[in-house]
């Protein structure tokens, strides 16, 4: 072999290489099998060779040889996974769906309410606070409610209205149910919404006719108002009540006191020991005065040297001491000194008779105030304070507004499109990453 013919094959023999490199170990083992010739190869071999596949990898179906018409493919698989369902829910829609009628009413909550609190809105709260209203609230919860469900059910017989033949299959209610999925039926067409701005109830009301839609929205508007008229009712009757105990209870008080002063005057025999006690004090002082009276004579006739044994001054000592003794007597009276032998003085009388006043003063400062709240709370009684105001009365609809079937179908065919288009996405993504 000479040099000409040694150059021509070690440069082929690169060029193999490479190639090998740059394909995947397990194609190029596939593609670098050679098969055997029909005249060499025994009859065994060449059966398993026809039924083998050697150029491909197993578990992969092989690729048809037939071309495929991407087009009809695409058009066949949008046609059966979007178009049909879509027709399916067109058919139900414009043949099939019952016409439904909304009544509407608008109505608010007025008077003294009380407004709700920790509401940051922004720029509305004030006005939020200044309109909105706990009981706002409380109609709207009422209205979704199970209890009105029952009451207008009992009222009017709202199951065989929304069961009427007039409704198609889908949209009727089965009567055999029970009172909790009709609760949810009756909130799917019976619905009330708060604008959290002016406080406006918006009650919209769907039927299968217009006279049962204008029906129950006027008893469901009905049935608010006599909530709030027992709200407010109940209010009233609440403040009455309790004036009314605070002004037994200050009469009661006052009855006692009164009673107080009845035991004291009976058990120390004084009307008014104040005055008694002035009295007392004044007769006190008249008796000082005349003993020093008597004494100041004592000492003048005394100082003319008469005999002690003569009768005026024998009179006048006489005197001096029974001064004395009725001092001494009124003194133990007005005070505690004479207590022990006694056993009552008029100090412990005009102490107890002090606090009396006092319980009695304070008693009938109370009884006055609470007759004062209690005549109020029966004039407020008198009023509303609360009170239901529909502005928008439920009127006879003229046209139905359910189903929207354009909108509907609209939105179907958009899902159905979406949901169609996704999963032909991840399929195709599936596909590619095939070997």
């Amino acid at each position: 072999m000479n040099v000409d013919e040694v150059k021509p094959t070690d440069r082929l023999r690169g060029v193999m290489d490479l190639a090998r490199r740059s394909l995947p170990d397990i194609r190029r083992n596939a593609e670098t099998i050679q098969p055997l010739t029909d005249r060499r190869a025994p009859a065994l071999l060449r059966k398993a060779r026809e039924r083998l596949d050697w150029t491909r990898l197993p578990g992969i179906r092989p690729q048809s040889t037939k071309p495929k018409n991407l087009v009809v493919l695409l058009l066949v698989r949008f046609g059966l996974f979007v178009m049909l369902p879509t027709a399916l829910v067109g058919l139900y829609l414009f043949v099939l769906a019952s016409d439904q009628y909304v009544a509407e009413a608008r109505f608010a909550v007025r008077g003294n309410v009380e407004p709700m609190g920790d509401v940051v809105l922004g720029e509305f709260s004030s006005l939020i606070q200044k309109h909105n209203s706990q009981d706002s609230f409380v109609v709207k919860e009422y209205i979704e409610s199970q209890s009105m469900v029952d009451e207008v059910e009992k009222a009017i017989g709202v199951t065989k209205m929304f069961s009427r033949p007039e409704a198609d299959f889908w949209a009727r209610w089965q009567t055999d149910e029970p009172i909790e999925e009709l609760t949810k039926y009756w909130r799917k067409h019976v619905q009330a919404r708060i604008d959290v701005v002016s406080g406006i109830i918006t009650l919209t009301v769907r039927a299968f006719t217009r006279e049962d839609a204008l029906l129950i929205s006027k008893e469901v508007v009905s049935r608010a108002e006599a909530l709030i008229n027992r709200i407010s009712r109940r209010a009233q009757e609440d403040m009455i009540v309790h004036a009314k105990e605070e002004t037994l209870k200050t009469q009661k008080r006052l009855k006692e006191a009164h009673l107080g002063l009845q035991t004291f005057r009976n058990t120390w025999g004084i009307i008014d020991p104040l005055k008694a006690a002035e009295s007392t004090s004044t007769t006190l002082m008249s008796l000082r005065r005349d003993k020093l009276k008597a004494e100041s004579d004592l000492q003048i006739l005394r100082g003319s040297n008469l005999d002690e044994k003569s009768r005026s001054i024998q009179v006048l000592v006489a005197q001096i001491a029974a001064l004395d003794s009725q001092i001494k007597v009124l003194k133990d009276q007005l005070t505690s000194e004479g207590a022990a032998s006694s056993g009552a003085n008029m100090t412990q009388a005009l102490l107890e008779y002090e606090g009396l006043l006092v319980e009695r003063t304070i008693a009938e400062k109370l009884n006055e105030s609470a007759n004062l709240l209690y005549d109020k709370a029966r004039i407020a009684a008198s009023k509303q304070h609360i009170y239901l105001a529909t502005f928008v009365p439920p009127v006879l609809p003229d046209d139905s507004l359910y189903p929207r079937r354009f909108q509907t179908l609209a939105v179907v065919f958009l899902c159905f499109f979406a949901v169609w288009s996704s999963v032909s996405l991840v399929v195709a993504g599936i596909n590619d990453q095939r070997l």
